[in-house]
């Protein structure tokens, strides 16, 4: 994910979560940190015929990742696309050397939770009112070795990053 990437990325995530949206400065805070030797974020987007149709967005500290976002456009559901993100996602987990990751999950997104489980990330608590201003609550979910968790996937999406 680049600059130029943010207002679409915008655009989708109004549609997707307008409830708790990100905020343009939050996007921009996060590629702050995505660049360079101390880089400790990696986002990414999928693109279709130059229109943004995927994102995601991953954060590092130590050995311990957290998916930030994931997000595929409603005509993408069911294609595969956040499957792809997914596995791009722990393949930076890897590179920055991360022996966990960890994600949050609204409690009533049943689809990415059976995407995760297909990963093999474990549920292992809840964040009461986590997702506001809804107050939906928040799976929490573990991964052990994201090097070995990628189901049969291929490295090299149509993203960039």
């Amino acid at each position: 994910m680049r600059w130029w990437d943010i207002d679409p990325v915008l655009r989708m995530e109004r549609e997707l979560f307008p409830e708790d949206a990100w905020s343009r400065g939050m996007f921009w805070s996060e590629l702050a940190h995505a660049r360079g030797p101390g880089a400790t974020r990696r986002y990414l987007v999928a693109e279709e015929d130059g229109h943004v149709v995927g994102y995601a967005g991953l954060v590092t500290s130590g050995e311990q990742a957290d998916v930030q976002t994931i997000a595929v456009a409603r005509d993408h559901w069911g294609t595969g696309l956040g499957a792809r993100l997914l596995t791009e996602l722990l393949h930076a987990a890897t590179d920055f050397e991360c022996t966990e990751v960890l994600l949050e999950c609204r409690v009533d997104n049943t689809r990415a939770q059976r995407l995760y489980e297909r990963f093999g990330f474990e549920p292992i608590g809840f964040r009461r009112g986590y997702y506001q201003p809804g107050n939906v609550d928040a799976l929490v979910m573990r991964l052990t070795d994201p090097s070995t968790s990628v189901p049969g996937t291929e490295r090299g999406t149509e993203n960039h990053g």
